[in-house]
């Protein structure tokens, strides 16, 4: 049998050791929230329409601003419906060629 003591491991190199192992551990859950960002940003979902506005039969939104007062909102049909802001009535629609 051999009696030699296992060499111990320095203080410093141990510390390291856990900073490296930390390190990474944050690097793999930055990454994922960065593809999950990225995921949930680009998804196709359409813009967002504001509660009170109804879109007429058939015409689905494409592009979505808001004014003083006002919304419009850019169809795929090429037209621009601009909606009061506060009824959500229909003030103006807008052929575009």
């Amino acid at each position: 049998m051999n009696d030699t003591p296992e060499p111990v491991e320095p203080a410093n190199l141990r510390f390291l050791r856990l900073l490296v192992t930390g390190l990474t551990g944050v690097m793999i859950v930055g990454l994922v929230t960065v593809v999950l960002l990225i995921v949930m940003r680009f998804r196709d979902d359409g813009p967002i329409l504001p509660e009170n506005l109804s879109l007429p039969d058939g015409a689905k939104a494409q592009a979505v601003t808001m004014g003083d007062g006002w919304y419009a909102v850019v169809t795929e049909d090429n037209r621009i419906l601009v909606y009061d802001r506060i009824t959500g009535g229909l003030r103006q629609e807008v052929l575009v060629d």
